[in-house]
């Protein structure tokens, strides 16, 4: 009797803690089965201070393999579900997080800000992180598009600007995250909200180096900004 008690006790203590709403509640978030039970083992890794599971330590629970769970870690990203954060750790060592807290939030908001948030991002939904999986020639990792979102929803830079920049990267031969993020700041620091102002910036750029620099061989600007004409 006595071990009978103790085991219900290991049972009850060892308990995964979710809200139920998302049990009853996941298919108004457009989320599938596979992608709330990979949520869930998200959860109990993090329940379990393992805060950055790795796609094979997930598909080592589940009926999915790697790479199956490597896609749906990313999709999951990319309608906002989930988010990596940089933690640091002793000795000033950086580590990564999931970050369920997104996911949390969207379950009970008010359904009113649900349409609201989900008419302000359907625009970018399927089309900035396609481009950018084109352009790099590889699906995007998960910091990449955590790093897409920010600069879509904390640093409020527009998607057609965000494409500008990736565009002008490309051309100039330096297709990198980092170089788009130098490219996008330096466009907010200077007021630059939209696609022309971008062009004309870039413009008095690269005429005001191609007049301090002494070279046989001249560049057609025109060539750097093609790129730009349509874009809205």
């Amino acid at each position: 009797m006595l071990k009978q008690q103790v085991y219900i006790q290991d049972v009850l203590l060892n308990q995964l803690s979710i809200p139920s709403r998302l049990l009853t509640s996941y298919t108004s978030l457009d989320l599938d089965e596979k992608e709330v039970m990979l949520l869930l083992q998200l959860q109990r890794f993090i329940q379990d201070k393992v805060d950055f599971p790795t796609p094979d330590q997930l598909a080592a629970h589940v009926t999915m393999n790697e790479k199956e769970c490597a896609n749906l870690l990313r999709g999951l990203i990319q309608k906002g579900m989930l988010t990596i954060k940089q933690q640091e750790m002793q000795g000033e060592k950086l580590t990564e997080a999931y970050c369920l807290n997104p996911l949390w939030e969207k379950l009970f908001q008010d359904e009113e800000n649900d349409h609201a948030v989900e008419h302000e991002e359907a625009p970018t939904d399927g089309t900035i992180f396609i481009l950018f999986e084109q352009e790099f020639g590889r699906p995007l990792s998960p910091f990449e598009i955590e790093t897409i979102n920010a600069w879509l929803d904390q640093d409020h830079i527009s998607p057609a600007l965000i494409k500008a920049g990736l565009r002008e990267s490309v051309l100039m031969g330096k297709l990198n995250f980092k170089y788009i993020d130098r490219i996008l700041r330096e466009w907010k620091k200077k007021g630059i909200h939209t696609v022309e102002q971008a062009r004309n910036s870039s413009k008095q750029f690269h005429s005001r180096q191609s007049s301090t620099q002494e070279t046989s061989k001249k560049r057609d600007t025109s060539f750097y900004y093609n790129w730009l004409e349509g874009e809205e």
